[in-house]
């Protein structure tokens, strides 16, 4: 046993110092939503004035007190970015409640972590178990609304990425923290200095965002408020609209198209975003990853399209439009819905279903494994069958022209069981509550892979209202995993992390 704040290994002092910078930037973020509150004359500005007041007061005397005074160690990291998560989550719940939009507080959690993971999978437009109605999404005050989105562009690049690159008073473990939160810097890393590269990120991203806003913006079908909420959910892969029935409400052909686009643009590796504006085209071309990505999306699409031109829709341009969008959206995680894909044919589904074990690039916004984890796995599985061929043989796995060492094909696959694993238990959690093995299946793997909507009773044209309290608090878990690559949470459930 050990005492919070002395005689451990672990300076709980700094950790706290650390949230308490956290929740007091949160603070600021909560400031955002009175402006369209204000613009549309709604009371729910009192709401977010309250929560932002609340998160400065508690944020500026956990780090007035608490401030850090030494450089944060690797366990000191996980429990930062874990409990950042969290806590950004049981606050940001508070508009919901005291606007007086939500009356459970589970469901206000479930809908703030499902933004801040850009998860998507919403609350509102159904029935609670308890007989509560939540709802409809365009009943809701825009202020709610634009929250809700807001938190999926401030989870998609990464709060504390975010803050890594405003307060320099984080550059302390910087580095450590934007690893463990993030997957970024996995792979590349496009300046030597975190705080420049955190900031050179988010510039891009910013940049990014607006002129998906200003494309979205010039149709008469969206609003600047519309196209701002859009813009923001599709650049973070999340997934919130401001229609109930997403983007398929708006029933335009170029809006479809235009999202497509930028969903598939923020499914890429944003550090080759950064290369790209650097004049380094070869470099990006020849990237390994960025090609895979690019096959597996002209496949799925391509196999997708025809079966829907053959079994579903008249036209060939219904199928292309619907099936590339589809196929985009449970690709990149991102979760938008022009079409209930449950009630396509048999294949086009499975096709859909597979795509939920996916995921955009590594260092992009996406979800999910990542095309870079499948890459290795599936040339682990070829080297072996070459090695069971040819036993003296020494077949190294290559990434380009790079070897991987077999260290990072061990770590990858063990990501890989824990990944399927927790999903089994998701499954097993939820079957527990008595809901139908289908549904069930389906909201586990939404979860985990941050895509939102998923299959059975929590398919696209449904919502997560009437799913079990208890199955809402293993819903969030899930996605806060699945947000944080598996280990950065895992890692705090083991007894050797907390011994001395």
């Amino acid at each position: 046993m050990f005492d919070l704040f002395s005689g451990s290994t672990i300076n709980f002092k700094s950790i706290v110092g650390i949230l308490g910078a956290f929740m007091f930037f949160l603070g600021f973020a909560l400031l955002i939503p009175i402006i369209p509150a204000l613009i549309y004359h709604e009371e729910a500005w009192q709401a977010f004035l309250i929560s932002a007041s609340f998160a400065f007061i508690c944020g500026a005397l956990s780090y007035i007190f608490f401030k850090p005074k030494q450089e944060l160690r690797l366990r000191e990291v996980f429990i930062v970015v874990t409990f950042t998560w969290i806590i950004l989550s049981l606050v940001g719940a508070f508009p919901f409640m005291l606007s007086g939009t939500l009356i459970n507080y589970t469901d206000a959690f479930f809908e703030t972590i499902s933004g801040l993971t850009t998860t998507g999978a919403t609350i509102f437009g159904g029935t609670t178990t308890s007989g509560n109605i939540n709802a409809n999404i365009e009943d809701l005050p825009k202020s709610i609304v634009f929250w809700r989105s807001f938190l999926h562009w401030l989870g998609g690049m990464g709060f504390v990425v975010l803050s890594i690159a405003i307060l320099p008073l984080l550059g302390t473990g910087g580095m450590q923290l934007f690893q463990a939160e993030s997957s970024l810097l996995n792979s590349d890393k496009p300046t030597p200095r975190v705080q420049q590269t955190a900031k050179f990120l988010w510039y891009i991203y910013l940049g990014i965002t607006l002129l998906h806003f200003v494309l979205l913006w010039v149709h008469p079908k969206m609003d600047w408020f519309e196209a701002i909420n859009h813009a923001f959910s599709t650049m973070a892969t999340g997934g919130f609209s401001t229609k109930d029935g997403s983007v398929g409400a708006f029933d335009s052909v170029y809006i479809d198209t235009v999202i497509t686009l930028f969903m598939f643009l923020a499914g890429v590796n944003f550090v080759l975003h950064f290369r790209i504006l650097r004049g380094e085209v070869s470099n990006v071309l020849e990237n390994r990853e960025l090609r895979f990505y690019v096959l597996v999306a002209l496949i799925v699409t391509t196999l997708i399209t025809f079966s829907l031109w053959m079994n579903y829709y008249d036209s060939f341009g219904e199928a292309l439009r619907y099936g590339t969008f589809q196929a985009l959206s449970i690709l990149t995680t991102t979760g938008y819905g022009t079409a209930d894909y449950t009630l396509w044919p048999a294949f086009a589904l499975f096709l859909i279903f597979l795509l939920f074990f996916t995921g955009g690039s590594t260092g992009s916004t996406s979800g999910g494994i990542k095309m870079t984890r499948w890459i290795i796995l599936l040339r682990s599985s070829f080297r072996e069958i070459k090695q069971a061929v040819h036993p003296k043989g020494v077949y190294p796995i290559r990434m380009g022209n790079s070897i991987i060492d077999p260290a990072v094909s061990r770590t990858i696959f063990s990501f890989f069981v824990l990944y399927m694993l927790i999903f089994s238990a998701g499954v097993l959690a939820l079957t527990a509550m008595n809901i139908d093995f289908v549904s069930a299946i389906g909201a586990s793997i939404a979860s985990l892979g941050n895509v939102g909507p998923a299959i059975g009773d929590y398919g696209p044209a449904s919502n997560y209202a009437h799913m079990p309290f208890a199955g809402k608090w293993v819903l969030s878990l899930l996605m806060m995993i699945g947000r944080l690559e598996i280990f950065t949470v895992i890692v705090l459930f083991s007894t050797t992390f907390w011994k001395q």
